[in-house]
């Protein structure tokens, strides 16, 4: 007779890990990422370009890693060579000499230069520039009505002839990029967003001429100074701090790269949101028809939890061995804080799935953490808010103009948005 042994439980099943930065997963990454954020936390991934680095996915500690001076933005922190190959940072920013900007330095260098711009980019100043962005924004909707003409409805692309024009003119106008060279920007800047999706070199190309132009016009400025942030920039290094012309050209190539983009997905994004959420956006409009800008605020904030347009924060590299949500990390070993899981952590925020314009709980990382918070958060706001306000009030049926599961993300690393958002709306006074 056999001795009976008590059944032992099994062992309860992990599933299997998701695949990550594959098509699917750029169209919805948010369930892949709440599996890490429980089971895998802080996690080891290889990365599109073969470089592998710890991916954060927890609030708090996304929160701990963005101020952990342990963990700097210097690329030579790197333990690999794959900085040296254009593998981690902006495409094409090595070959044109353009390291040399906030996301790639740390005190005390950072602490100069962004004092230094500081000084340029004031509140006061993007409070000044409000009526500019209105009339840009107007402008770019009346070429949509009009080239519906009398039809009655209208059709567009909202990222290529609304989301990405704005702010790449509103940043050339704050950068004081003479008007009759802004489309060469925008063309440059265009290539730069396509993430691979143009032709080969045409990214660093694009950056190339880009950092080429923008140290002729440093150089022109100083004989000529007017009333916009290159000529601030100049001022505030000809007043005692020492800033370079290479430092002031990266500084100012760095503000427009992280000044349209980011923009860019803001809108787009955003827009999205509402379309899927149409009990929200119908709030909203309801609370701009009644003249109020409360919900229009917290909105934004809580589009850019939800669904914003950065998906991780710039390079980290540790600079000596630390322990980060209770994972080991050598010295030189890449972190990425994926600020699209911190922003959806149920540990920080309420129904995180959810998107609830009127939050007000929301400190979200959208526009990151401690002293690499980002500096042109105030622009972005205004322009953010200005677009959604101005499209819905002026063009209140705006829908999607094709099945949802049609819409393609572009691919990239750090930044989510969209290819394409195609809308119809109907004319008014049509």
């Amino acid at each position: 007779m056999h001795e009976q042994t008590p059944d032992t439980p099994p062992a309860p099943s992990v599933p299997e890990a998701p695949t990550l930065f594959d098509w699917e997963f750029a169209t919805d990454p948010y369930p892949a990422y709440a599996w890490l954020r429980e089971h895998a936390p802080v996690h080891r991934a290889t990365l599109p370009s073969g470089v592998e680095a710890w991916l954060v996915t927890r609030y708090a500690d996304a929160r701990q890693a963005l101020a952990d001076q342990r963990l700097s933005k210097n690329p030579a922190h790197h333990a690999e060579p794959a900085h040296a190959k254009g593998k981690t940072g902006i495409p094409g920013e090595r070959k044109a000499e353009l390291m040399t900007h906030l996301l790639n330095i740390d005190p005390p260098d950072h602490t100069r230069l962004r004092r230094l711009v500081s000084k340029a980019f004031t509140p006061r100043r993007v409070a000044e520039f409000t009526p500019r962005v209105q009339e840009l924004t107007d402008r770019l909707i009346d070429a949509m009505v009009e080239k519906a003409g009398a039809q009655g409805r209208g059709e567009a692309d909202l990222i290529h002839e609304f989301a990405f024009p704005l702010p790449i003119y509103a940043i050339c106008e704050m950068l004081g990029v003479p008007r009759e060279d802004q489309d060469d920007f925008r063309d440059w800047a265009g290539m730069m967003i396509r993430h691979g999706g143009g032709p080969r070199g045409g990214v660093a190309r694009s950056v190339k001429r880009m950092r080429t132009y923008l140290g002729e016009l440093i150089h022109r400025k100083r004989d000529d100074l007017g009333n916009d942030l290159i000529s601030d920039l100049i001022r505030a290094s000809d007043h005692g701090d020492h800033l370079t012309e290479a430092e002031a050209t990266a500084m100012a190539f760095i503000l427009l790269f992280a000044g349209f983009e980011t923009t860019v997905n803001l809108i787009g994004n955003g827009v999205h949101s509402l379309f899927m959420n149409p009990g929200q956006r119908a709030r909203l409009q309801d609370s701009l028809a009644a003249g109020e800008t409360a919900l229009l605020e917290t909105g934004v904030e809580e589009l850019l939890r939800y669904d914003g347009p950065v998906e991780l924060a710039t390079w980290r590299f540790a600079t000596r061995p630390l322990t980060l949500g209770g994972q080991d990390i050598a010295a030189g070993d890449p972190v990425l804080v994926v600020l699209a899981a911190a922003d959806r952590d149920p540990a920080r925020f309420a129904d995180p799935d959810t998107l609830d314009l009127s939050r007000s709980d929301n400190q979200h990382l959208g526009y990151g953490h401690g002293i690499h918070y980002c500096l042109g958060a105030p622009l972005a706001r205004l322009e953010g808010q200005t677009a959604l306000a101005t499209l819905l009030k002026r063009l209140p049926d705006l829908e999607l103009a094709v099945p949802p599961t049609d819409l393609r993300w572009r691919g990239g690393l750090i930044m989510r948005g969209l290819r394409t958002l195609p809308v119809r709306f109907t004319v008014p006074n049509a």
